[in-house]
């Protein structure tokens, strides 16, 4: 099994090229990824989970700080529906405590 090597590119971006998200717009695009990832599990079946729900199983594994928008965005997509129930049961067991 060969990995493909991608060439490297080269930016040449002014710093006034580059367009940067308010807080509003980035909170925005999480929430949509969110909303998407609880679409994707209503699929296969688990209809009462909500985006609400997403964000903090993603978010409880960035106590320590926020980390850079990819590692967020790469959290929320690859979310597996199992690991989402491990947490879910695990939170529901010590929020009835």
């Amino acid at each position: 099994m060969s990995m493909l090597a991608l060439p490297e590119q080269e930016y040449d971006f002014e710093e006034d090229e580059i367009e940067h998200l308010t807080s509003d717009e980035l909170d925005e695009c999480l929430e949509d990824l969110c909303r998407s990832k609880a679409s994707e599990f209503h699929l296969y079946g688990y209809e009462n989970v909500t985006p609400e729900q997403i964000w903090a199983c993603v978010s409880d594994e960035h106590r320590q700080g926020t980390p850079r928008l990819n590692r967020l965005v790469n959290d929320i997509m690859s979310l597996k529906a199992s690991r989402f129930m491990n947490w879910l049961m695990l939170h529901n067991i010590y929020k009835s405590e």
